[in-house]
């Protein structure tokens, strides 16, 4: 019996996609990557219907790559060509929350929004939050672990699970739903899965780490002269706003041209930087003053030459609007997205020296920065036209060899996948390479997990 005959013998026909019966939104993830579909899809609905495919798929020593929302970046969840893909799209679902713990347990097919929400409901916050939180799943952020916005405040995905449930490739199921901060027994086996990107085990549960929900939140958008300045306003709002929750800077490059393909005016003058400072807070008019002379404190010092302070959630996503750039990818052929993450104090000389670096090379492209300051990501805009794989290749080239001799990482939110795999060694040492091999071996011993993805 085939592999594909066994699994729909043991999970129903109805649950395994072949054929025409495969859709095309299985091809790739937002990377658009991916050239070929999936041998068969796979849509279980429970942790016993993964662990049954798991278990047949390994039998077989037949390749699996698990999906999740396809908003990945990296090409982490595109098929090569042969591998069955798990979807997790069905297994979803909030299981509990937990308000006296501060935790949720949520199906890892669950949207991220879905949970925020369920979280608001309950009078609680769920820390986590993308740009795609309306279509990422819960599975693929934390495989990814991935970052966002809210991190210089509430740290990565990984900060924020508690525990997990994981189905490994024989089909094996391991429950680690621990609700509780301190669990120091042995080994914390939760780690090797979040950020694995699918590797080393499929997520199929997790317990989720919630806070109690925000009353208030100020947003203002600051004006700089200089990047070192941007650095003294992110140190002086670490000091001064004890709950600093976004600190998002951008380059005039970045600014200039979202804030014109949104139709947005935000200054009189153009500005070499601007930054979205976001603190929470109890929504209190004392609250907003203590914001308001934090500002004002800034420009008395000279940290920020202007500033415009958020008056209705209509300015809020006025600012955001820009920051978020939408239209990059209508309006730029080939665009690439880079991210990458370097020492605070280094982003400055690495984005000037990176800008000239690409311009050298590609003299009419596009070329812009923004960032999540505050936990040293940068992102990197490339567009040079209707690009051909050798000037991809290049831009990689000329942005991770720039990455490494700054001594930053490759990737600080959107994974490794199949884009950055040749460039991990820029990140990584052989000896630490190894031992990533090691312990995909040993978890995965016939390698049928998202192969060729991260190692």
């Amino acid at each position: 019996m085939s592999v594909i005959e066994e699994l729909k013998t043991a999970l129903g026909p109805d649950l395994v996609l072949t054929g025409t019966a495969i859709g095309d939104r299985y091809r790739s993830d937002e990377s658009l990557t991916g050239r070929v579909l999936p041998l068969a899809v796979i849509r279980p609905r429970t942790v016993e219907e993964v662990s049954t495919a798991l278990r047949i798929c390994h039998a077989h020593g037949q390749p699996v790559i698990p999906q999740g929302g396809l908003t990945g970046l990296a090409g982490g969840a595109n098929a090569a060509g042969g591998e069955i893909a798990i979807s997790l799209e069905n297994l979803a679902g909030i299981e509990e929350i937990d308000t006296a713990a501060g935790t949720m347990t949520v199906k890892a097919g669950t949207v991220l929004e879905t949970a925020q929400n369920a979280a608001a409901e309950a009078g609680m916050l769920l820390p986590i939050d993308l740009g795609a939180r309306g279509s990422c799943q819960i599975g693929g952020t934390i495989s990814t672990n991935a970052g966002g916005i809210r991190v210089i405040r509430h740290g990565v995905t990984r900060d924020n699970v508690l525990g997990l449930e994981v189905v490994l490739a024989d089909g094996t199921v391991l429950s680690m739903l621990n609700k509780m901060t301190k669990n120091n027994t042995g080994y914390d086996l939760r780690q090797f899965f979040i950020g694995a990107e699918g590797t080393l085990g499929i997520v199929t549960r997790a317990v989720l780490r919630l806070k109690p929900s925000i009353p208030g939140r100020q947003t203002a958008l600051a004006a700089l002269q200089s990047y070192e300045a941007v650095v003294a306003f992110l140190n002086k709002a670490q000091r001064g706003l004890a709950a600093l929750s976004a600190f998002e800077a951008m380059w005039q490059s970045y600014v200039g041209f979202n804030a014109r393909a949104a139709g947005v005016k935000l200054f009189d003058a153009e500005h070499p930087f601007l930054v979205i400072v976001e603190q929470d807070d109890d929504g209190s008019d004392a609250a907003r003053e203590r914001f308001e002379a934090f500002l004002g404190e800034a420009l008395e010092e000279e940290l920020i030459v202007d500033a415009l302070i958020a008056q209705s959630e209509k300015d809020v996503l006025r600012f955001w609007s820009v920051r978020e750039g939408h239209m990059m990818g209508q309006l730029l052929p080939s665009l690439v997205n880079l991210d990458v993450s370097l020492p605070i104090g280094e982003i400055g000389r690495f984005a000037e020296a990176c800008e000239a670096a690409l311009l050298q090379r590609f003299p009419a492209a596009h070329v812009s920065f923004f960032g999540h300051v505050g936990d040293s990501n940068l992102h990197i805009a490339v567009s040079v036209g209707e690009a051909s794989e050798d000037d991809l290749h290049t831009i990689d080239e000329i942005a991770y060899d720039l990455v490494r001799r700054f001594n930053g990482s490759i990737s600080a939110e959107h994974g490794i996948g199949t884009l950055k795999r040749p460039y991990l060694d820029r990140s990584r040492s052989p000896e630490e390479l190894s031992a990533m091999r090691l312990i995909k071996q040993a978890l995965d011993p016939k390698g049928i997990l998202n192969p060729g993805k991260v190692i």
